[in-house]
């Protein structure tokens, strides 16, 4: 099992960051990092270091060409093999305007405004996912094509830093043990951008491999620029600034999970003049 974690290591002032893999890949955000100000946004301490090296794992992100089209492994069984753009991930979507993600959480929406201009296949991945038009691989094995994202949790949860989630694992309370190791069955080519990782910036989890993005995503509490074209940044909160607060504020136990399950009920794609 592959896990993806950012550890920090406080010396002094300075914190620094470390990403874990174990056997699989899994999708999971940076910890705080060095050549940061100790006033800066709080970032865990040094005793919560070995939960996070042994916490979770990220997917990653494409950085290349703007295709559009999602690159995966090949030979795993892919229905697709490997091809999802944007043009299939936006078929039949109603409405116009920018694209915007609609999270409805156990503590309320967020409205995330997605860079589709910046990170097209990360984009095109997320929007096939939430919406269930791209196929993906569930925890049995089988493809399937139903929403990924309905069901799940923030399963990782660092105030001052990030929320996690993604995982299509934590769908089910019995497999704890493996949260922050799940993905899709493919992996998704980074597309790292000048868009800075600042509170409410949403971006795609990973590994030690660039390319290693698959469903995980975490959204900034705080404003970790360390991350800046290290992961894969493709959306802002637009609205919710509150929910965030909420759900990065809540209690947690080692390895940062929630006292309390704070569940994704549901992800809709939908055009920003449609967000009411």
């Amino acid at each position: 099992m592959t896990r993806f974690a950012f550890t920090p290591a406080a010396l002094g002032a300075v914190v620094t960051i470390s990403c874990l893999a174990s056997c699989r890949m899994n999708d999971a955000p940076p910890e705080p990092e060095p050549k940061r100000p100790a006033a800066a946004t709080p970032v865990p301490s040094a005793a919560q270091g070995a939960e996070l090296n042994a916490a979770l794992g990220g997917g990653s992100a494409a950085g290349g060409a703007a295709t559009g089209a999602a690159a995966h492994d090949k030979g795993n069984g892919d229905p697709l093999d490997g091809s999802f753009t944007m043009a299939d991930a936006t078929k039949n979507l109603p409405g116009t305007g920018p694209l915007t993600a609609a999270i409805e959480t156990s503590q309320g929406n967020l409205s995330c405004r997605l860079f589709d201009d910046k990170a097209p296949l990360t984009v095109a991945n997320f929007i096939g996912l939430a919406q269930g038009t791209r196929p993906w691989r569930d925890p049995t094995g089988k493809w399937v094509s139903r929403p990924a994202y309905d069901g799940t949790i923030f399963h990782r949860v660092i105030k001052g830093f990030m929320i996690q989630g993604g995982d299509p694992l934590t769908k089910d309370p019995s497999q704890e043990g493996r949260w922050g190791t799940g993905d899709p069955g493919y992996k998704v080519k980074a597309e790292f951008n000048e868009r800075s990782h600042k509170r409410g910036v949403i971006s795609m989890a990973r590994s030690q491999d660039p390319d290693s993005a698959g469903s995980q995503f975490f959204i900034c509490h705080g404003n970790p620029s360390f991350l800046d074209r290290q992961y894969t940044a493709f959306g802002k909160l637009i609205k919710g600034d509150d929910v965030l607060e909420k759900i990065a504020t809540t209690p947690t136990h080692p390895p940062d999970r929630p006292d309390t399950r704070q569940g994704v009920e549901s992800i809709k794609i939908v055009a920003a003049d449609s967000v009411k």
